[in-house]
């Protein structure tokens, strides 16, 4: 925290922490604890958290987060750190501006938000980071970012991105057909209803809604989010205004149930209309909603697919919005909403029902996790579950806060991977779309040999992989892609820059690694 930032990093954790004399095996479970989000750094209540471990261990207490939850902190003694007083004084009398610890906390560093207003590819000084977060955003301005201008990725794949694409709080995705109870199931667990929020049997949220806390009530319309800075919704912009005024930002302070706090504090929930079924399908909506829950799912670090027992059907919109789910997989959880509804017999053949519809579709050997319960105010029907579907969707409910509540601490691992993914498909790409230059001719018949490269799009692709020794599982649908394709002049393209790409491979392979084992537990 030398440097004024609000952060304690690992190499001035290590000093100051030795001042409390506990033993190395205690200090690495107070970080463990105090940065559970990974992110390399503590800042101000993650300092906070690990001063008041330090505490309890000096009292001869176990160091552990229920510990910590059950421990009277108002009667609490500060802890002692030995030699501190002496350097702080030292500290005051040769610097007035105060001693090493700055008590702030800042959302995102002041210097890495001004890097995305830098020239691409302009070098960041190393000194400069002080967190994963930050050495991400500088391989990406360093490396990825200047591949995907040359290469045009973000008309392709995804748009590029900003500082508050790293930044944003983890975000958490609920889809369903209409009346399921996606609404409900946010008004469940925040105890309150958002602004905004409509709830009947008909489709009553007709609008994709992002539920984030925020210092009062208020909605706020999509054109408007689009455009913030520190918001990261700027890639909506590419769906037009008809989806934007079908989009906005319901804010609301905090709750006042400390464990609905820190859920709202730390995760953001995206409310979506309901999936068309039935006669409604075949009324067109005005934008793009595949396309739409697509860009969500990438942002998203949980997705909840709702169904209740009486809508297991999947319907043909709803069959291309799993579809576009591809690729995050590892995201979806399944909740079988409403299941006081059914006795203990029929809810076994309606989860058995619902297994075989999901196969279908998702195309998968492996099983959804599948949470079942009622997940409403009202007290769940005893008549109808009885007293095993009591206990069942009891735990299952518990299951479920516990896997939202395990989101932030893996929110800087799935930025990581988010990351290294992006990284991969920008490279893939920038193979095709440099493959496609070299095959086109130097003079005559441009305009034939693109139609060609076109039909035979999936034999392109199996040649780059081949060349290149590529997966393929990083390239990317090859009708998805040549629709975007037919509207460019495959002349026009860039030809490949070995050493661009080299630089995202050396990333990958070296910068990401040592940036991993530089922002570890420094007790390890």
């Amino acid at each position: 925290m030398e440097d004024g930032d609000g952060r304690l990093t690992g190499r001035d954790a290590l000093k100051f922490f030795a001042m409390s004399n506990l033993s190395r095996d205690d200090l690495k479970q107070v970080w463990a604890i105090a940065d559970s989000k990974r992110q390399g750094y503590l800042g101000f209540s993650e300092f906070m958290t690990a001063m008041q471990l330090v505490s309890l261990a000096q009292a001869g207490q176990e160091i552990s987060q229920d510990t910590l939850a059950h421990a009277d902190l108002g009667s609490l003694q500060p802890p002692t750190m030995e030699g501190l007083d002496k350097k702080l004084k030292k500290k005051s009398s040769g610097n007035k501006s105060g001693s090493d610890i700055v008590a702030y906390h800042p959302i995102e560093s002041p210097m890495s938000a001004n890097w995305f207003n830098s020239k691409s590819g302009k070098k960041i000084a190393l000194k400069s980071v002080t967190s994963i977060i930050d050495g991400l955003k500088k391989s990406y301005i360093e490396k990825l970012r200047p591949l995907e201008k040359t290469y045009q990725y973000n008309d392709f794949v995804s748009p590029l991105l900003t500082s508050s694409d790293f930044d944003a709080k983890p975000m958490v995705m609920l889809l369903g057909q209409y009346s399921t109870g996606k609404t409900t199931f946010i008004k469940h667990l925040l105890k309150t209803s958002y602004p905004g929020a409509h709830i009947g049997p008909e489709p009553t949220t007709d609008r994709f809604v992002v539920i984030t806390s925020g210092p009062d009530e208020r909605c706020i319309p999509g054109n408007t989010i689009a455009v913030q800075a520190d918001m990261p919704y700027s890639g909506l912009s590419s769906f037009g205004t008809a989806f934007l005024s079908k989009f906005e930002c319901s804010q609301m302070p905090h709750p006042v149930y400390p464990l609905l706090h820190r859920l709202l504090d730390h995760i953001s929930f995206v409310d979506t209309p309901g999936v068309l079924s039935g006669e409604k399908q075949r009324t067109q909506r005005s934008y793009d909603f595949t396309g739409v829950t697509s860009w969500f799912a990438a942002k998203c670090d949980l997705i909840l697919l709702l169904f209740d027992p009486h809508k297991l059907d999947i319907s043909d919109e709803f069959k291309r919005v799993i579809m576009s789910l591809r690729g995050h997989d590892d995201k979806i959880r399944i909740v079988l909403n409403k299941a006081d509804q059914v006795d203990a017999q029929q809810l076994m053949r309606v989860y058995g029902a619902l297994l075989w519809s999901l196969g279908k579709v998702l195309n998968t050997p492996e099983v959804m996790r599948v949470y079942i319960g009622s997940f409403n105010d009202k007290p769940i029907r005893e008549t109808a579950a009885g007293p095993l579907g009591m206990e069942l969707f009891e735990r299952e409910q518990e299951d479920l806060m516990s896997d939202l509540n395990d989101i932030p601490k893996k929110a800087c691992d799935r930025r990581i991977n988010e990351f290294v993914k992006r990284a991969r498909s920008a490279k893939v790409h920038a193979h095709i779309i440099s493959h496609l230059k070299k095959e086109m001719p130097a003079l005559m018949g441009k305009a034939k040999a693109q139609l060609k490269l076109l039909e035979t799009l999936d034999e392109q692709f199996a040649k780059v992989q081949k060349e290149m020794h590529l997966p393929a599982g990083d390239f990317p649908s090859v009708d998805e892609y040549r629709e975007t394709l037919s509207a460019y002049n495959f002349d026009r393209f860039e030809r490949l820059r070995p050493k661009m790409v080299q630089g995202v491979d050396d990333m990958l392979a070296y910068d990401i690694p040592g940036l991993l084992k530089q922002f570890r537990n420094p007790y390890q």
